[in-house]
């Protein structure tokens, strides 16, 4: 759990003396975004850490949290395989073999569209839909202990900020797993 910084402490962190070190290494170079990727990075550690606790706890891998949650997400629990695909941005190939493994698992059905025989709909079974929840409740429970030190307005600037530079990569080339 993160620790609230005591407000008469000195406000610095481990990036802050990073940074200062190139200054001084480096006087002639603008290491100004060290101070914002350094954050990001660091930080993504702590998430990737409670991520997969949560994942771990319901049974579920990265990859299988992120089908299912797709499919959750659907609103009636069932997609295609090519809508799947960009949901969770993998390849066709990826696909079909994680489809296949969570058939495996009982956590969803793979079975022709009632509405067109030729196409094929992915739907959660109960306990994909099971699984997928209690991720997702552990999950935003340690994601609002990391976020605790900070307060609502600030949270909602950082995700605002975060919003509006992810958005300037997002728009042309989105990311392949």
């Amino acid at each position: 759990m993160p620790t609230t910084p005591d407000a008469a402490a000195p406000r610095h962190d481990e990036v802050d003396r990073i940074v200062e070190g190139w200054r001084t290494a480096r006087a002639d170079l603008d290491v100004a975004p060290l101070a914002v990727f350094s954050r990001i990075s660091r930080l993504s550690r702590y998430l990737e850490v409670a991520r997969r606790g949560a994942f771990t706890d319901a049974g579920l891998e990265g990859w299988e949290f992120d089908m299912l949650s797709a499919l959750r997400r659907s609103g009636e629990d069932a997609l295609s395989p090519g809508a799947l695909m960009h949901e969770t941005l993998v390849t066709s190939g990826t696909m079909t073999t994680r489809i296949d493994k969570l058939v495996a698992r009982g956590l969803v059905s793979k079975n022709r569209s009632p509405h067109d025989g030729r196409a094929v709909e992915v739907r959660l079974r109960r306990e994909g839909v099971a699984r997928v929840d209690a991720a997702m409740e552990t999950l935003l429970e340690a994601e609002q202990e990391l976020l605790e030190p900070l307060a609502p307005d600030g949270r909602s600037a950082l995700a605002d900020t975060l919003r509006s530079l992810l958005l300037t990569f997002e728009a042309d080339d989105p990311p392949q797993r």
